[in-house]
């Protein structure tokens, strides 16, 4: 079988109109704009609308993508949505999109990777297409994680916010699009992030919400030291697979958990900070969102030319790490 080149067609994005500033959060809890800026990066983020839950802000986002690739969302034969707040347990966030776009015809499922899983979905995305099964397929990286801060909990309030991004994936010409991905996971870091309530192990109850259990968990220092190697081991991995090495990166698209993270990442890859996509100040740390809405702002704003190298890298949950290498 002769495998197809898939390529990104369209982007697209969507944050809340709501702006939640350092200075707001020093009037919640005990912290202070200068703490946040020097540990972080993060100045403010964006917070759903109480009549908001994940689909809509990835209804918009997938509005914004289809209209960028110039297709409809008839022509669609599959959506993925990773997300780690859907809408609901079942059914998934990716079906109440799929009937409100009036995606007809297209398959629909979440995927749930954390920070990683738009690049997961990139991932599966790409080889629905590339054997010939698809033609179209619609991945989004939508996340609510105001619904799920603790914002008694100065240690990790000040770090999400929620948005959703969007890409329409289809065949391009030979020598454009994925030249490779690079997954991993390692379960043993479960206990690093996670959010223990709601599920079969710790069903909601009294007890599990007077614990404060349907809260992010993060043991803050672990995850970062994860997060400084992995992301320049995954996207290294990514390069070679591709045949490729960091001095051909024209443009880099990290996942935005910190700004320290990131600094890290450019330094292990020898690049200089202007071929580094950071929205964090604007946005802080939106999980699955976090890398779509930055690759939606790099094309909105010209920051890719035909024929760059663009490299996606991000980190999250799982524990789980993914990369991947693109002819734009």
């Amino acid at each position: 079988m002769t495998l197809r080149s898939v390529g990104i067609l369209g982007t697209g994005k969507y944050v809340p109109d709501r702006v939640l500033t350092n200075a707001d959060l020093e009037k919640m809890v005990d912290t202070n704009d200068e703490w946040i800026v020097s540990r972080t990066g993060m100045k403010e983020r964006r917070i759903a609308a109480p009549d908001q839950a994940t689909s809509d802000l990835a209804f918009h986002a997938a509005q914004a993508a289809l209209r960028s690739a110039g297709i409809t969302a008839e022509q669609l034969d599959l959506i993925i949505v990773a997300t780690i707040t859907p809408d609901m347990a079942f059914p998934s966030t990716a079906c109440i999109l799929q009937d409100r776009l009036g995606a007809k015809k297209a398959a629909a499922f979440d995927l749930s990777a954390a920070c990683s899983g738009f690049i997961y979905g990139l991932a599966t995305a790409n080889n629905f297409i590339a054997t010939g099964m698809y033609e179209y397929v619609l991945v989004i990286g939508a996340d609510c994680l105001s619904r799920i801060t603790d914002y008694t909990d100065r240690n990790t309030c000040v770090l999400f916010g929620d948005g959703a991004g969007a890409a329409v994936l289809g065949a391009v010409p030979e020598g454009r699009g994925f030249r490779s991905f690079e997954l991993g996971a390692d379960g043993s870091g479960g206990e690093l992030l996670n959010l223990k309530g709601g599920g079969s192990r710790m069903p909601a109850s009294i007890e599990s919400v007077e614990g404060r259990n349907h809260y992010i968990y993060m043991a803050g220092s672990e995850v970062f030291k994860f997060a400084v190697r992995i992301m320049g081991n995954a996207a290294e991995e990514a390069l070679k697979k591709a045949g490729m090495t960091k001095e051909d990166i024209n443009l880099l698209i990290p996942h935005q958990a910190n700004n320290r993270i990131i600094q890290a990442s450019l330094s292990r890859l020898n690049l200089p900070e202007e071929k580094c996509m950071i929205n964090l100040p604007k946005y802080a740390n939106t999980s699955a969102a976090s890398i779509p809405l930055a690759l939606a702002e790099a094309a909105e704003e010209g920051r890719m030319r035909e024929g760059d190298c663009v490299v996606l890298v991000g980190f999250g949950g799982g524990l789980t790490w993914g990369a991947s290498v693109i002819i734009w």
